[in-house]
């Protein structure tokens, strides 16, 4: 089989090298991080070690790390309504499906803020949101993704947390996507929790941590034992979070990078649009992730765009969530208002750190290959 090009690191990052041979170590460790023998006290170090590294990453204090089995879990666990107030929850309108599905939160106590044709949160419509229930009594909790994993647009968090704070609430950000593709501090962005996700950045799938800030606390998803400071019940993913930490250690220094991974994002663009003028680079006009861009091509199919991509050799995503057959539209397009016929033609293309030139230049090719077709079919349906 030729050498194909994969493109679709915002679903999953290839296991990098480095982090497959901590993660085989780690494997070795069998005592029960909980036990206080010697082997238990080898497999809690390793914990440890890994706890400070991914806290390097955001800024934050090891011991505000929490281990997850995910970005998912990670985000259900921010968004269990703390007992004692008041809550009322905002999220925006372009956040991943599990912030969407509101935790603990009631739908009657949910408030879904739009987004803009850009697909950046309206902090507008926000601060109103906020300023109504405020005269209500109600407490804000409010969870904005640090950049969308379908669009790559950048996320007003730090405003955000801003006019959050000012109204006596919490904010929570997705940064599962952002993490090792952007700077990310938890203090400079003012968030009180952060998502993260351990194999988006090339590290192993099953592991994911939220990040805690400002003296924020959190209620157990799953109780039982005193793991993780009694936050998350459970026997700790010894290996997996091993992983996680070296994954987080290569992602930081993978942000030099960044600037070198825009230009190969910018060249790809500037080449489907010369293969395709009337295609659409959605979010193109704000500040995105520099891996990510979300084209559509107007009277195509995108689920025809990624097989024929695939058959070519070149991994992508659709614009559209693909679930037991039934294609549904992506509901991030649907809040930026783009008309269901572009949207139906939207592909995400993702890059990372193992994506060069001749990557670029695969997908240029069987892009065009695919237009090329598309008018000629066209042209003998006319």
């Amino acid at each position: 089989m030729s050498q194909r090009s994969y493109l679709d690191y915002n679903a999953t990052a290839p296991l990098r090298a480095e982090v497959r041979a901590a993660f085989s170590e780690a494997l070795s460790l069998y005592g029960n991080p909980s036990s206080v023998h010697a082997e238990g006290r080898a497999a809690r170090a390793a914990i440890e070690a890994a706890r400070v590294k991914v806290a390097n990453l955001v800024g934050a204090r090891a011991e505000d790390v929490i281990f997850t089995s995910g970005g998912t879990e990670a985000n259900a666990l921010a968004l269990a309504a703390q007992a004692g107030e008041a809550w009322h929850c905002y999220l925006s309108a372009v956040e991943h499906p599990s912030v969407l599905s509101g935790g603990r939160f009631y739908r009657e106590t949910t408030t879904q803020i739009p987004a803009t044709v850009d697909g950046v949160a309206d902090l507008d419509v926000l601060a109103g949101e906020l300023e109504k229930h405020k005269r209500g009594g109600w407490r804000p909790f409010v969870s904005l993704m640090a950049a969308n994993n379908e669009t790559g647009a950048i996320q007003p968090v730090a405003e955000a947390a801003h006019i959050v704070h000012a109204a006596g609430g919490l904010l929570h950000s997705d940064a599962v996507q952002a993490a090792g593709r952007m700077p990310l501090d938890i203090v400079a962005i003012g968030a009180d929790m952060l998502s993260l996700s351990a194999h988006k950045m090339g590290g192993p799938k099953g592991v994911g941590a939220l990040v805690l800030g400002n003296g924020a606390s959190v209620e157990p998803l799953i109780k039982g034992g005193g793991q993780e400071r009694r936050k998350r019940a459970g026997t700790e993913n010894v290996a997996g979070i091993v992983g996680f930490g070296v994954a987080t250690e290569l992602a930081a220094a993978d942000l030099a990078r960044a600037e070198a991974i825009a230009e190969l994002r910018d060249a790809l663009e500037a080449g489907a649009l010369a293969i395709a003028p009337d295609a659409v680079v959605l979010s193109g006009r704000v500040a995105r992730l520099p891996n990510t861009t979300c084209i559509a091509v107007p009277g195509a199919k995108a689920e025809t765009l990624v097989i024929g991509l695939d058959l070519a050799g070149v991994a992508v995503s659709s614009g559209s969530a693909c679930s037991s057959g039934k294609v549904e539209a992506s509901h991030v397009l649907s809040a930026m208002g783009v008309a269901p016929e572009l949207a139906q033609g939207a592909i995400r293309v993702s890059l990372g750190f193992g994506t060069g030139s001749t990557d670029i230049e695969s997908f240029l090719l069987a892009f065009g290959e695919l237009v090329k077709r598309l008018k000629q079919s066209r042209k003998v349906a006319a």
